[in-house]
C-alpha cells in the first residue's frame, strides 16, 4: 500500500478542499456556519444525515462487531431505520419550525430561562465529544493500516484536518462532502456486496451458512451470555433507538433545510437509504467472519474496526482496500466536521452568546467565538481518542447514543408534548441524565476493567426511565397554579401551534414562565 492508496487518497482529500474553498465564499455568517443558511433541498439533506450515520460506527465497527461476535453484532445496525421513522414522526418537523441554530433554540422557544439554554448546551458537548472520539479512531485506524503511521500521529493528521474544514466550509461544506462520500460509500458497499456473493455463488445466504458450519450455531443466533450481557446488549438497542432523536449533529441536520416539508422529505431520503444500506451489512460482516477469519481480524485490531479494509483487500487487493479505506476515511472526516459544527454551536451561540453575552452579541463576534470553540472541540476529542485505540468505533458511538437518550430526549419530547411540563423538569432531567449515564460508564467495564463496580456498560436502559421519571415527578412538584398556570397553558398552546404548522402565534400572556 504505497502508491496507489496515496493517490487514492490524494485524489479524494482534493476533492473535499475544493468544495471546502468554493464554500468558504459563501461561509459569511453564523447562520451559513451552523446550519448552510438553511438553503439545502430535503433530497440534499437527506443524503447527507444518511452519511453522518453510515461512517465509522456503521461502516466499520459494526461489519467488525458482526465478524467478530455474530449475529449479536447485527442489533448496532438493524433499528438505526426505526430510530429515524420515530425521529419523522415526532422530532423533524417541530425542531425544523421552533429551532434556529441548536438543539437548545428549541427548548429556548418554551422555556427562555438561561438555565435551560446552559444545561442543553453541556449536554451536546458531551455527547457531541463522546461520538467525535468514535468517528476519530475509526479515522486513525485506517490510516495508520494503510501507511504504517503511528495511532498518535494519524490521530493528530485527522484532528488537523478536521479543524481546517470546519473552520474554512462550516456546514455547507460539510454537507456536500458528506452527500458526495455517501454515494461513493454505497457504490464501496455494493462492490464489496457483490464480491462476497460471488465467492458464495451468488447465495446470499451463503456467508450465514459458512459462519454456521466452521463456527457453530451460537455465532448466527442471539448469543445469551448471562444476565449482564443480555442486559447490556438490550441496553445498547435502547439507547441506539431513542438516542438519534437527541444526537445533536443528526438533530441539528434538520434546520439546514428551508421549510418543514423539505425536513420531512429529509428523513424519507434518510430512512430509504439506511434501508439498502444495512441490508447489505451482515452480509459483509459474516462474509469477514469466514473469508478473513474472527481471530485475524482481531490480530489486527481488538475491536474489529478494520474488518472492511481486511474484508476489501481479501476480495480484490490493494487496490481494492486503498479504495474502499479512502473512502471511509473521507466519509469519517464529514461526520467528524458535522459533530465539531454541532459541538461550536452549542458552545458559541449557546453559552457564549445567549447566556454569557445576553443575546448581545454581533454576528461577527459569534462567528469568531464559533471558530475558537471549533478549534477547542478538537482538541479535546484528539486527546480522548489517544485512550480510546482498543474500543468498538460502533460501540464508542452507541455510548453517546445512549447519553442522548438519558440526557436530551426527555427534556425535547416533553417539551414539545406535555403542558405541565417546566424550566426546573428540563433541567433536572437532564442533569439526571448526564450524571447517571458518566457515572454508569466510568464504573462499568469498558473503564474498570474485569473488576468493574457495574457488570454492563450501556447506561441506556438503566438511565433513560430514571431521567423521564424524575422529569415528570419535578414537572408535577413544580407546576404553576392559578393565573401563571393559565398563562404557562397558552403558551404551550401557542408553542403547539408554531411546531405544528410553522406560524408564530404570540400568546396575549408573558412570554417568561419562571418555573
Amino acid at each position: 500500500m504505497n502508491i496507489v492508496s496515496a493517490s487514492l487518497f490524494a485524489a479524494l482529500v482534493v476533492v473535499t478542499l475544493a468544495i471546502t474553498a468554493w464554500a468558504a465564499r459563501q461561509n459569511k455568517s453564523a447562520a451559513d456556519h451552523y446550519v448552510a443558511g438553511g438553503a439545502l433541498t430535503g433530497r440534499q439533506n437527506g443524503v447527507a444525515i444518511a452519511g453522518d450515520f453510515i461512517s465509522a460506527a456503521s461502516f466499520l465497527g459494526v461489519t467488525g462487531a458482526i465478524a467478530l461476535t455474530g449475529f449479536n453484532g447485527f442489533y448496532l445496525a438493524v433499528f438505526v431505520p426505526v430510530a429515524f421513522v420515530l425521529a419523522l414522526l415526532l422530532i423533524a418537523e417541530p425542531l425544523r419550525n421552533l429551532g434556529r441554530f441548536t438543539l437548545a433554540d428549541v427548548l429556548a422557544t418554551r422555556f427562555p430561562g438561561k438555565d435551560v439554554r446552559s444545561m442543553m448546551a453541556v449536554s451536546t458537548v458531551v455527547i457531541s465529544v463522546v461520538y467525535l472520539v468514535s468517528q476519530l479512531v475509526g479515522a486513525a485506524l485506517l490510516v495508520s493500516l494503510l501507511f504504517d503511521l503511528d495511532y498518535a500521529v494519524a490521530v493528530l493528521i485527522i484532528g488537523a484536518l478536521t479543524t481546517a474544514y470546519t473552520l474554512v466550509g462550516g456546514m455547507l461544506a460539510t454537507s456536500w462532502i458528506q452527500i458526495i462520500k455517501t454515494g461513493l460509500l454505497l457504490v464501496c458497499a455494493v462492490a464489496l456486496f457483490v464480491l462476497v456473493l460471488v465467492r458464495f455463488d451468488f447465495n446470499p445466504f451463503g456467508p450465514f451458512s459458512s459462519a454456521l458450519a466452521e463456527f457453530g450455531e451460537q455465532f448466527v443466533a442471539p448469543l445469551r451470555t448471562g444476565d449482564a450481557a443480555s442486559f447490556d446488549q438490550l441496553s445498547q438497542t435502547v439507547g441506539l433507538v431513542l438516542g438519534v432523536l437527541g444526537l445533536p449533529h443528526v438533530m441539528v441536520r434538520f434546520l439546514t433545510v428551508p421549510n418543514a416539508e423539505q425536513a420531512r422529505t429529509s428523513a424519507y431520503t434518510s430512512i430509504w437509504i439506511f434501508f439498502g444500506f444495512y441490508l447489505m451489512i451482515p452480509v459483509l460482516g459474516y462474509g469477514a467472519a469466514v473469508l478473513v477469519g474472527p481471530d485475524v481480524i482481531a490480530a489486527e485490531n481488538k475491536g474489529g474496526n478494520l474488518a472492511v479494509a481486511q474484508l476489501a483487500e481479501t476480495l480484490g487487493g490493494g487496490i481494492l482496500l486503498a479504495f474502499v479505506a479512502a473512502v471511509a476515511f473521507v466519509t469519517i472526516l464529514a461526520a467528524l466536521s458535522g459533530l465539531v459544527i454541532a459541538t461550536s454551536g452549542a458552545i458559541a451561540h449557546d453559552l457564549y452568546g445567549q447566556v454569557l453575552r445576553n443575546g448581545k452579541v454581533s454576528a461577527t463576534a459569534q462567528h469568531r467565538a464559533a471558530r475558537i470553540a471549533t478549534v477547542a472541540t478538537c482538541l479535546v476529542g484528539v486527546g480522548i481518542a489517544f485512550a480510546a485505540q482498543r474500543q468498538n468505533v460502533a460501540f464508542l458511538a452507541s455510548l453517546g447514543m445512549s447519553i442522548a437518550a438519558c440526557a436530551n430526549l426527555p427534556a425535547l419530547l416533553l417539551t414539545l408534548y406535555w403542558r405541565r411540563m417546566t424550566a426546573r423538569a428540563v433541567i433536572s432531567g437532564i442533569v439526571t441524565g448526564l450524571a447517571l449515564s458518566i457515572a454508569v460508564i466510568l464504573l462499568s467495564p469498558v473503564v474498570q476493567g474485569p473488576d468493574s463496580v457495574l457488570p454492563f456498560s450501556n447506561p441506556a436502559l438503566a438511565v433513560a426511565p430514571i431521567s423521564f421519571a424524575v422529569s415528570i415527578l419535578v414537572a408535577l412538584a413544580t407546576a404553576p397554579k392559578g393565573d401563571e398556570a393559565k398563562a404557562a397553558g397558552r403558551l404551550f398552546h401557542a408553542l403547539r401551534i408554531r411546531a405544528l404548522t410553522g406560524r408564530t402565534t404570540e400568546p396575549s400572556v408573558p412570554a417568561v414562565v419562571s418555573s
